[in-house]
């Protein structure tokens, strides 16, 4: 998974599993790319940097269920948070994390604490679900170019090394296992 350069062969998946949009007419530009990039001091991962510039920003056939979210979006269930986020600040996972049954990550975490930057800090959000099952794609922090599935009761790394799945780690993983027809959890 390179998340600083494009790959050719991963673009070409992505614009064919997206190829009954509109034909790249949503996607956003460079300019509005690097504007969005500035304005929340970050650099998006590769592919999906090139994805929104030139394929698509936002798609109603998904992933996931409800569709993938414009860039700057929001699932319509999210609240008031959204003056709260910030994508500077690195999303503070690394490892699954269960809240309502396990510790804070750290000792001396505020497991609220931690909840809030999960929710707020250093991904932007994918889709959903339904139900706050929220798709985050990390763009800032050790995780960064990898897919998390954050729940109201916990959030984890989506790819066959972190849980029970066949996915590819980042964007184009995630893309391709879901237009490949797979659960999302396909290993017993």
């Amino acid at each position: 998974m390179d998340i600083d350069q494009a790959d050719p062969t991963e673009l070409a998946a992505l614009r064919k599993a997206f190829a009954v949009d509109d034909g790249g007419e949503s996607a956003l530009g460079w300019e509005a790319v690097r504007a969005f990039e500035t304005e929340h001091g970050v650099v998006l991962p590769e592919p999906y940097r090139t994805f929104v510039a030139e394929v698509a920003d936002g798609s109603f056939q998904g992933p996931p269920e409800y569709g993938l979210l414009g860039l700057a979006e929001l699932p319509s269930d999210w609240g008031d948070d959204e003056a709260r986020r910030d994508l500077a600040k690195p999303f503070p996972l690394t490892r699954q994390w269960l809240w309502e049954e396990e510790d804070a990550p750290h000792e001396d975490d505020d497991p609220e604490a931690v909840v809030e930057q999960v929710l707020n800090h250093g991904s932007v959000v994918l889709g959903t679900d339904g139900c706050a099952m929220n798709w985050h794609l990390v763009v800032t922090g050790p995780h960064r170019g990898r897919i998390w599935l954050v729940t109201e009761a916990g959030a984890l790394p989506f790819d066959a090394e972190s849980w029970r799945t066949t996915c590819a780690p980042g964007f184009a993983g995630w893309v391709a296992h879901w237009a490949a027809g797979k659960e999302w959890f396909d290993v017993e």
